[in-house]
């Protein structure tokens, strides 16, 4: 097979309707950590602990989905169980939950609260159901995935639409001493069985991780990648390879895991994206002597996670009493006014945007013409993504009073959005020019703020 063929198969490797709704619809979301860690002043706990420190007596979920909403996320994540296997519903499975905590004097269902908070302000509500169980007995046996599947049931059918499950591959120690083989298959088929339209989050797809918990998104970002590695994702598209090797040694995570010098060994290509996630605040649950980050962090990484071909979960963790602290409200709106204020009103809304495509070339090129010269300080572009990512390289350009164009950035990948930085740019006129694609290019907008 030659590049060109091979290279053109990848680039038309198409996303689910799922993972399409994820990266343009909601590509910005919250997790929240919730556990009786946060009443330790732990991160993991060791199952041990006992339900009855877990009584969050001011719980306002309404509290938590208004402030996340105010950033302009579109989703939450629960965490329904973590590593300590205690859950935050009424599960028919354990004692080692709300059933043993005096909250609600052991009547309370947080996942319910939670998930009806997100349904009555027009949030999407996704749960997190930590594999890995240092209290369950059956941890370590094969009794235990029915265990999982059976709790999974549960949260999946009892609590309205869910549009995110999310599980990682944790896999330490049970209290007998053993580790689990855990059966991803199952679970996944579960989660199509009861919630066809829901992604989900797992080391090896179908959204995959960045590879770090700091906000980091990789410089070129593929959505198209080795199935190899990422054998949990539903599809793949068969090619044959282009050189003989090995794909040891390279991790789902690696930052240039879609490139041509890694999928050129693959035997199979697959549509799974990245999911790029970070807290608020150091941890991931809530300790005391913490502060949030900054407003210019924060910015930041929304613009090289969402505007840089991935989803980005941030975390807020609530305090004991059950609410999220006013510090952190405080930086949410904040961060939602900023992105408002930055990215909120398309200047190229009205403009005449015309494309010259070079001729025996993937080579293409955009011209925006505003209808006057004014200051600019973002371009934001997008790919064509339900047809698949295809372009390798940008660059743009802005024409300047002498009717010539000036070099402005360079870029690699776009996919489902990219968002371009400018410095010190006024203009009428700018040009986002493709110097390299896997195949003819389409795009679904170019925007100028």
């Amino acid at each position: 097979m030659e590049l060109k063929e091979f290279l053109k198969i990848a680039a038309n490797v198409k996303p689910d309707k799922p993972q399409l709704e994820r990266l343009r619809e909601t590509p910005f979301y919250a997790f929240v950590h919730f556990s009786p860690n946060t009443y330790t002043n732990l991160e993991w706990g060791d199952g041990t602990e006992d339900p009855a420190i877990f009584n969050p007596t001011e719980l306002d979920c309404e509290q938590w989905v208004k402030a996340i909403k105010s950033a302009g996320m579109k989703g939450l994540i629960l965490t329904a169980k973590h590593h300590d296997g205690f859950c935050l519903w009424q599960t028919k499975y354990t004692e080692h939950s709300m059933k043993n905590s005096p909250y609600k004097n052991g009547k309370g269902d947080i996942v319910k609260e939670c998930a009806d908070a997100c349904k009555k302000h027009g949030i999407k509500f996704g749960f997190y159901l930590s594999p890995w169980d240092r209290n369950s007995a059956l941890y370590g046996t094969d009794e235990y995935n029915d265990y999982y599947v059976n709790q999974l049931t549960e949260l999946l059918t009892n609590y309205g639409e869910i549009f995110h499950v999310w599980f990682d591959n944790a896999c330490g120690e049970g209290p007998n001493g053993k580790k689990q083989v855990y059966d991803f298959d199952r679970y996944i088929k579960t989660i199509r069985k009861y919630q066809p339209n829901a992604t989900f989050f797992n080391d090896k797809g179908g959204m995959r991780w960045c590879g770090n918990e700091a906000g980091a998104a990789a410089h070129a970002q593929w959505c198209v990648v080795p199935y190899e590695l990422c054998s949990i994702a539903e599809h793949k598209t068969e090619v044959e390879p282009l050189m003989e090797g090995s794909l040891d040694g390279i991790m789902n995570s690696d930052t240039s895991l879609g490139s041509i010098g890694n999928i050129m060994y693959s035997k199979a290509l697959t549509f799974c994206p990245a999911e790029t996630d970070m807290s608020i605040r150091p941890g991931w649950f809530y300790h005391e002597d913490e502060e949030p980050n900054s407003l210019d962090r924060l910015f930041n990484t929304y613009l090289r996670t969402v505007g840089g071909n991935t989803t980005f979960n941030l975390n807020i963790p609530p305090m004991k009493n059950g609410k999220f602290n006013e510090k952190d409200i405080k930086r949410l709106k904040e961060l939602g006014d900023k992105i408002n204020s930055e990215l909120g009103t398309n200047l190229a809304e009205d403009a005449e945007i015309t494309e010259n495509k070079k001729e025996n070339s993937y080579q293409t090129e955009f011209i925006v013409k505003l209808k006057e010269k004014q200051p600019l300080k973002y371009i934001e572009l997008a790919e064509a993504i339900a047809e698949g990512q295809k372009v390798e390289s940008f660059k743009i350009y802005s024409k300047n009073d002498d009717n010539l164009w000036n070099f402005e950035e360079h870029g690699t990948t776009i996919g489902s959005r990219k968002i371009v930085a400018l410095e010190n740019v006024t203009t009428d006129e700018i040009k986002v020019q493709i110097t390299s694609a896997r195949d003819v290019v389409k795009m679904d907008w170019v925007k100028v703020f």
